[in-house]
């Protein structure tokens, strides 16, 4: 069982159901949904420079952050953040870049170069030398785990790379022919038992259902490695209400993915955004029923794979959705309420397809409490809003001067204005865009 205190209230036989793929739909589900009214607007603050997916930027594409706090200089807290192929960048409070370290070349002729995907933290990991705050990031690109020291004392290149190279094998590949077919470590959360100290990472695989639990475990020389403890996998197949069975319409052979993961530190509970599908909850060691509690708006909607424009061609809704998210659910973050941190505060979801963010309870049952948009700031030379939103981390501690109340930090998949190349055509821009918590919270009265 998790170390994690429990405050589940839902029953086992509902969770083994769920689990399987029979989805009960509420009475309110299913009813006229209606225009919703309009969303409260955040405005971002500060935005990061911009990462061009092209060959001139070094196939930069920013995915993932996560929020560093220094605790002894909070004003010089760090966000780091994945950008796939271009490897990963750290940022000030004030968006600007400090380190961008690489992403692994390719191990040989014909196979795929690195690729991080997903970052998240641990914090006061144990080595044998004392304890350390790490960066873990799932490498999309060799299927494995790479893990960074950060170094507070070292303020131009806070991050150290401390894998052990011969203590990280693939995570879910037999072999370098399986790495390159990409079916590889996605998404990434990664959390510390509390009862036991051990440090966790929770991956995903890409086209794929599955999960992995690996514990980080800490070797000689102040490296890190680690070992896969167990897997479980989610449903790819639905029972709708009437009795269909469903499954989200992809390219052939593609199962619906996971992406956005986070652990609630205090609960021991993984959300796990399965992209085209909704957020599920389970225990973070994977022993558990899992229990979807969110699912996103097309749910139930038949579609057929078209190879001509290798996209889906939807049918008729059948009126199974969610009302709140709408696919891809991507980036989720938890944002623990600082008066009372183990009992309130928020789930956060990025809505991709509509470019929202909608935020659950944490503490009542993760009823839905409001959704919100980021918005362009005002002024000139202000920072635009968040688009097809990937990846996304907040904290309510507070960040100094610049942030006193908390940040969240949003990746923003169409930055704007857009740029164009040498030949004329408009080049892949993304960035990450900061967020006062304090203005959100009263923006969306929160």
């Amino acid at each position: 069982m998790s170390a994690f205190p429990s405050r589940r209230t839902t029953a086992v036989g509902v969770a083994a159901v769920v689990a399987l793929g029979v989805i009960a739909v509420p009475a309110h589900a299913r009813a006229d949904r209606g225009t919703p009214p309009p969303l409260p607007q955040v405005p971002a603050s500060v935005e990061t420079p911009s990462l061009f997916d092209d060959e001139a930027g070094g196939n930069a594409n920013a995915d993932d952050p996560a929020i560093w706090r220094n605790a002894q200089d909070p004003d010089r807290s760090l966000v780091i953040a994945t950008a796939k192929e271009g490897g990963l960048r750290v940022y000030d409070l004030d968006g600007r870049q400090v380190q961008s370290l690489p992403a692994p070349p390719p191990p040989g002729a014909g196979h795929k170069p690195g690729r991080f995907n997903n970052v998240d933290l641990v914090t006061g990991l144990r080595f044998p030398g004392g304890h350390h705050d790490v960066a873990v990031v799932s490498d999309r690109g060799s299927d494995r785990l790479r893990v960074y020291r950060i170094d507070p004392g070292r303020p131009t290149a806070p991050l150290v790379d401390v894998t052990d190279k011969t203590a990280a094998p693939p995570v879910f590949s037999a072999d370098q022919d399986e790495i390159d077919d990409q079916r590889t470590a996605y998404g990434l959360a990664a959390y510390t038992d509390r009862r036991s100290g051990r440090s966790f990472a929770v991956t995903s695989r890409r086209h794929g259902t599955e999960l992995a639990l690996a514990e980080l475990r800490p070797t000689a020389g102040g490296k890190v490695g680690y070992r896969t403890v167990r897997t479980t996998a989610l449903p790819a197949t639905f029972t709708l209400p009437d009795g269909t069975p469903w499954s989200p319409c992809g390219e052939p052979g593609e199962l619906p993915q996971v992406e956005g993961m986070v652990v609630d530190p205090d609960t021991g509970d993984l959300y796990a955004g399965q992209e085209d599908v909704g957020i599920w909850k389970l225990d973070a060691d994977l022993r558990s029923p899992a229990r979807l509690i969110e699912k996103v708006r097309s749910f139930g909607v038949p579609g057929t794979w078209n190879p001509q424009t290798e996209e889906c061609d939807a049918g008729a809704d059948p009126g199974f959705g969610g009302r709140h998210v709408s696919a891809d659910v991507e980036g989720l973050t938890i944002w623990r309420d600082p008066k009372h941190p183990r009992h309130g505060g928020y789930l956060l979801a990025s809505s991709q397809g509509d470019d929202t963010f909608a935020v659950f309870d944490r503490e009542n049952g993760n009823a839905y409490v409001r959704g919100f948009r980021v918005a362009a700031g005002t002024g000139p030379g202000a920072p635009d809003g968040s688009q097809e939103c990937d990846g996304a981390a907040v904290t309510s501690a507070p960040l100094g001067r610049r942030f006193p109340e908390g940040l969240l930090v949003v990746q923003d998949g169409r930055n704007t204005p857009v740029t164009a190349g040498p030949d004329g055509e408009t080049r892949t821009d993304t960035d990450f865009k900061f967020v006062d918590l304090g203005r959100l919270k009263r923006a969306a009265r929160l």
